[in-house]
């Protein structure tokens, strides 16, 4: 494996807050592996935030042995990722940081390996497309979390070359990273360990008024009919079910509303409708331990998705690492970590032909006439599970208990050989080696500029606004009647002092004004010659500052 790797972390912490999306528990857990299973000496974070290197690895590993080194920069520290040789990151948007990297360091320094959450949003693809556009090279990635968004994005790949080539002419090199196939993982250990707890398992059923005889259904995500599943299919089949085998059910749908309180009033309502004879209860997801304790209560798990939001689905895993006995709509990741009759069952799923939704939501919501929950909420309501052959996995389910534990044991051992974290992060590793070796192999590129033609510089891509450009060869000088005294003065005046940290030192402004005191101009060249290298474009900034304040003049 590669001895180290760069990872781009924003926020550059790793607590959880509340109301957490899937993606930031996944990232989360990610990079975690990545440092404990993922076999590099050293691990890299770019962050936003300043964080010191043992506050983010205890974060991440906290009193457990770990070998790897961490260290923290800032995200404009392409070297640092130069160095690591790969820069991994959370998110599909490869566009920018392959600019970046071309400015800073060029195309062959380091691969990008960017990760698929879902393609849902229609921005979302437009953003991925961008890399076939941008400087992405052929030592890239673009990490598809299951086999169908792999080939929804080679789809999506190639319809765009097609338009790239019509709008451009044909035979222009499109060049699009490659979309290799990794799962997410869990941390099979923590989840089994979380639900064998006998005592646990009790008291929770006893505290909902479970007995033990009875079925506890469980559900975990966020609580969305528009962003997730709606939740009508789930509570007929579970009614079904209580009443085809005669046996008390309790449905929990265990997460968090979105939408509030009006969300948990419609669930209520639906749930009073659709399942009348079943217990129906809902339960914070922000409570960790509390939902710790459902995964050991429980003897089912349920989800029955039907939107198109989703695209890999961690909450299966979670259930399979726990033991559970697994109920899911046949889509997308689903159908990829469970295999229907082992570890649970697939329940089918029928979506609308082509042409079916109207270009007003498809054109509505391009425009922004039309939210994005609108856009998804639609297609959802009119995404079917099959309620029957769902209501008859539930009743083979709650009828054999031989059958629940079969299926639950055949579940953690799915995990332990295909999705447990120490596998996936070698898959991770496994690639950056693999990317690695095809940039080392590849021939140098020497493009004609660095710079982005439509996010450059500033002062370049705007020259033509002003009269004229400071140049080397600009003669400057003190006007008239200033002295170290105006510039002492405005050091206090918040508006001039606005942006100060970007340009040189009051010491550094005092140093020119000095050299101009003697009575003569002086060039640009000849004030920067004043101060070292590294200072000369702060410097700069602070010869336009001293203009705009009126202490100095071109000439």
């Amino acid at each position: 494996m590669t001895s180290r790797l760069a990872i781009y972390h924003p926020a550059g912490r790793v607590g959880l807050g509340e109301n957490v999306f899937g993606k930031d528990v996944a990232n989360l857990e990610l990079f975690r592996a990545m440092v404990q299973h993922g076999g590099h000496a050293q691990v890299d974070f770019l962050t936003h935030a300043a964080v010191q290197a043992d506050t983010l690895k205890k974060s991440l590993v906290g009193e457990v042995p770990c070998a790897t080194r961490i260290t923290a920069s800032s995200v404009l520290a392409q070297t640092v990722a130069a160095e690591a040789g790969t820069l991994l990151m959370g998110g599909p948007k490869l566009e920018e940081p392959a600019w970046q990297r071309r400015r800073a360091v060029g195309d062959r320094a380091f691969s990008l390996i960017g990760l698929i959450h879902t393609i849902a949003p229609p921005m979302m693809r437009q953003d991925i497309a961008m890399s076939s556009i941008a400087p992405t090279q052929p030592w890239d990635a673009l990490v598809c979390t299951s086999p169908s968004v792999q080939q929804a994005m080679e789809a999506m790949f190639d319809e765009w070359g097609e338009y790239l080539g019509e709008r451009f002419g044909d035979g222009k090199r499109v060049v699009r990273p490659q979309l290799p196939l990794i799962p997410l993982g869990v941390d099979g250990a923590a989840f089994g360990a979380a639900a064998d707890r006998p005592e646990t398992r009790s008291a929770t059923r006893t505290e909902l008024k479970i007995d033990e005889d009875d079925i506890l259904v469980l559900w975990v995500g966020r609580l969305s009919f528009f962003e997730k599943a709606f939740p009508q299919s789930m509570m007929r089949a579970v009614e079904e079910a209580a009443q085809a085998t005669g046996k008390r059910v309790n449905f929990a749908m265990v997460g968090w509303f979105p939408n509030g309180a009006d969300g948990e009033r419609m669930y209520r309502q639906a749930a009073a409708t659709h399942a009348p004879s079943v217990d129906f209860h809902i339960i914070d997801g922000n409570d960790r331990a509390r939902l710790g304790a459902l995964w050991a209560a429980s003897d089912i798990f349920l989800s029955l998705v039907d939107n198109i939001q989703e695209t890999f689905g961690i909450t299966p895993l979670e259930a399979m690492a726990s033991g559970l006995p697994v109920v899911i709509s046949d889509w997308d990741g689903y159908r990829y970590t469970v295999r229907d009759g082992q570890e649970g069952f697939l329940i089918p799923t029928l979506c609308g032909p082509e042409n079916a939704l109207s270009s007003e939501m498809i054109a509505g919501h391009a425009l922004g006439l039309k939210s994005y929950q609108q856009y998804v909420g639609v297609i959802a309501q009119h995404t079917a599970v099959h309620v029957g052959r769902a209501a008859q996995a539930l009743a083979d389910l709650i009828r054999s208990p031989d059958l629940r534990r079969r299926m639950g044991a055949a579940g953690r051992q799915r995990i332990r050989e295909t999705f447990d974290w120490p596998v996936v992060a070698r898959q991770f590793s496994g690639l950056a080696q693999e990317l690695g070796e095809v940039r080392k192999a590849s021939e140098d590129l020497r493009p004609r500029s660095a710079r982005n033609p439509v996010r450059g510089d500033p002062f370049r891509d705007f020259a033509g606004f002003a009269t004229q450009v400071l140049s080397l060869k600009s003669r400057l000088a003190l006007r008239a009647g200033v002295g170290p005294g105006d510039l002492q003065r405005v050091q206090t005046i918040e508006l001039d002092m606005f942006a100060a940290n970007w340009r040189g030192t009051h010491e550094e402004c005092q140093t020119v004004f000095a050299h101009l005191a003697e009575g003569h101009a002086a060039t640009t060249e000849d004030l920067l010659l004043l101060f070292p290298a590294p200072r000369r474009r702060a410097v700069q900034l602070s010869l336009l500052w001293m203009a705009k304040c009126g202490f100095l003049d071109w000439l």
